[in-house]
């Protein structure tokens, strides 16, 4: 008997330590994942029309609007930007955004990185890194997104459909904003390339940049549909298509036109 009090007591004391550390998960709407392309590819205008995009978007009253009208009336939001690898200084960490405060210091500590290039485009290593966010980030999201933006095929890194693929498979949905201001000659129809190749998912869409006027409304209506999970009417079917998209062009253009040379895609 003694024996077993003392099991007891020591269960007693154990059991409540063990579960305090079990936090249960804050419920979202969303959880959203803001993959921004800053590869050389993009000149100094693009860059500042993305970023000053992003950080109009999330200050709009239509995007908080769409926030608070969800069931939960919150989302979790993080953000970082990529070329041939994953820039770890431009991530901002992941955030409830319930309303306009919120909204406001997301977007003032997106504002204030430091905008730079660098070589290289892995949507795939984006996907990857993107994918891996979710993994014990303290949410319980009704869905899980990737929000990829970029204005060229994936030329590094593991083939951008398997890293699409495995990313959907875990429940994430892939959205894409392709920007075709000044097209990649690799691959001309970016926009189908996104459409065939990078996204995928329940409800994927394909948004895509055609001017420069069209930066600030499109990022912020992408944001909104993200938000709210309507469907967007830009799934991208595109009618003269005669045959699928070479989803692999732009690992074999690297590999036959580009320096070898990649001391860490200069971090």
């Amino acid at each position: 008997m003694p024996l077993l009090f003392g099991l007891l007591l020591c269960l007693a004391g154990v059991l409540p330590a063990k579960a305090a550390t079990l936090v249960a998960a804050e419920p979202v709407d969303v959880e959203l994942v803001l993959a921004v392309d800053v590869s050389r590819s993009m000149d100094a205008e693009e860059f500042a029309l993305q970023r000053a995009g992003y950080v109009a978007a999330l200050r709009h009253p239509d995007f908080v609007r769409a926030v608070r009208a969800g069931r939960h009336g919150r989302i979790a939001l993080t953000y970082f930007e990529w070329a041939g690898t994953v820039r770890d200084e431009s991530q901002v960490p992941w955030q409830v955004i319930d309303g306009a405060e919120a909204a406001e210091a997301f977007a003032a500590a997106l504002e204030s990185r430091p905008v730079r290039s660098f070589r290289g485009t892995s949507i795939s290593g984006a996907l990857v890194f993107g994918a891996g966010l979710f993994d014990g980030n303290a949410f319980d999201g009704q869905r899980k997104v990737i929000d990829v933006s970029g204005d060229g095929p994936n030329n590094l890194g593991v083939p951008v459909v398997a890293a699409r693929d495995a990313a959907v498979m875990n429940g994430i949905t892939v959205n894409g904003l392709p920007i075709l201001i000044r097209p990649s000659f690799t691959v001309r129809e970016l926009d189908r390339y996104y459409a065939e190749c990078v996204t995928g998912g329940p409800g994927s869409f394909v948004l895509p940049i055609k001017d420069v006027s069209e930066f600030a409304t499109a990022i912020r209506r992408k944001l909104i549909l993200e938000v709210s999970g309507a469907p967007a009417a830009e799934r991208v079917v595109p009618v003269q298509a005669a045959e699928p998209m070479d989803c692999e062009r732009g690992e074999r253009e690297r590999r036959l036109f580009s320096d070898p040379y990649l001391p860490g895609l200069d971090r």
